[in-house]
């Protein structure tokens, strides 16, 4: 008879664990619900987390790449995020990148398929700057930029109607311009922009091109824009090009993207013989590239991580304290149960599995509470600010046995004291 109780036993001792350790959460309501507040917000904090990481990556990553992976451009300061505060001195004393070297670049290299000369207009001058129609339909702060024919492919523009710059427009100063699908629909509307007549500070522009539509990342766009003749662009804004600001931003692109290093490489040493920089000189002008951009990004977000996957640990750490203490508590108020169940015959091993896996199940609850926490928080984020949060499959894995091991390492202690306890003194408790 034993022998075939035993098997039924085994199958069914994990089974009957968890009920009771469900039916104990339910019979102790606030306790539990109190108790699992750590593990719940430590879970939902890592899968948060691990979705506005990924989603914020994955547009930066989308946002770069929409200028071209294998853009490399040259300008006279560092890339900086969110201003960046005072320039320092050493790139204060930079000299202006021009375009004559832009020019150099174009004729002496050899692995280039396209060099961009790309002048901006920014600070009081933008602010100050109007894009409407003849009939008062005005553009909402656009980007200004006069170019070169080249800007469509270093950096990955195409013209979805119309053209797009050529060099006649360039050589002649021409009043052409090409916009973005934004600029337009706000002079515009639905209408077709092309030979429509648009006033920047008064004077006439014709519209010869509208560019596809590239999208916006994290409030910003690169749809809002309007692109002329850098000719054109230096008649109407002479104090830029004689200003001594940032004056002028070199793109270029590979004709082989395998050799975008080695592009790289001969631009740079073409830029710094025209500016007379011996080998022990570090360069004075700025590098930068998609791939290089993304790095950084990724780097900040990274610390990120790490320090709200700190703060949920801690969390995590105090849910596990949580889950001891309950279950210390639980071993006190049913010693009378366990010296029951070992006079009935059960072992160390089962009064410890008992109590080990209402732990387990206690923390598994909680970390369940916390993926679904963890999956909606990103989920309403996305729906009210449009942001791309994603979870990936394993931070819901990683959620869920993060939960399981707190309830195994904090559950041990109070499981191996109920199974060391003596049968005859826990029956006499009280």
């Amino acid at each position: 008879m034993a022998s075939r109780l035993k098997p039924k036993s085994l199958r069914g001792v994990g089974a009957e664990n968890v009920k009771f350790a469900l039916r104990s959460m339910v019979a102790q309501k606030l306790r539990s619900f109190l108790t699992l507040l750590g593990i719940v917000a430590g879970v939902a904090t890592v899968i948060s987390m691990v979705s506005f990481v990924v989603g914020f990556n994955n547009a930066v990553t989308d946002s770069f790449s929409s200028f071209g992976t294998t853009l490399v451009q040259f300008q006279k300061y560092e890339p900086r995020f969110g201003g960046g505060g005072p320039l320092p001195e050493d790139q204060k004393r930079r000299r202006d990148l021009t375009i004559e070297d832009a020019e150099a670049l174009k004729t002496l290299g050899t692995l280039s398929r396209a060099v961009s000369q790309e002048r901006y207009l920014n600070g009081t001058l933008s602010a100050s700057t109007t894009v409407k129609t003849p009939e008062g339909r005005e553009g909402s702060g656009p980007t200004i930029c006069g170019t070169n024919p080249d800007y469509a492919p270093a950096n990955n523009a195409f013209v979805k109607d119309g053209r797009f710059l050529v060099d006649a427009d360039v050589r002649h100063s021409a009043r052409t311009c090409i916009i973005g699908p934004e600029l337009s629909e706000a002079l515009f509307d639905k209408r077709d922009p092309i030979d429509r007549e648009i006033l920047v500070n008064g004077r006439a522009f014709r519209v010869v091109g509208l560019l596809e539509k590239k999208g916006s990342f994290l409030g910003g766009g690169a749809d809002n824009i309007l692109l002329m003749p850098i000719s054109t662009f230096d008649e109407l804004w002479p104090q830029i090009k004689n200003g001594g600001n940032d004056t002028i931003h070199i793109a270029t692109v590979p004709k082989d993207p395998a050799r975008m290093n080695d592009m790289m490489d001969q631009e740079v040493a073409i830029l710094r013989a025209r500016r007379g920089l011996k080998a022990n000189q570090a360069n004075d002008f700025a590098i930068f590239t998609s791939e290089g951009q993304v790095k950084s990004f990724q780097q900040i977000t990274s610390g990120i991580a790490g320090a709200m996957i700190l703060i949920a640990s801690i969390a995590l750490l105090v849910g596990g304290v949580g889950v001891m203490n309950i279950m210390l508590v639980s071993v006190t108020e049913r010693t009378r149960e366990i010296g029951v169940r070992k006079a009935l015959g059960a072992t160390r091993r089962d009064i410890a599995m008992q109590f080990l896996v209402e732990a387990v199940s206690l923390t598994g609850v909680g970390g369940a509470i916390g993926i679904a926490v963890g999956l909606g928080i990103p989920m309403l984020v996305k729906v009210a600010f449009d942001f791309p949060a994603a979870a990936p499959f394993w931070s819901v894995v990683l959620g869920f046995g993060v939960s399981t091991a707190v309830g195994l390492v904090f559950g041990l202690w109070p499981a191996l004291k109920a199974a060391k306890q003596d049968p005859i003194e826990a029956l006499r408790y009280e």
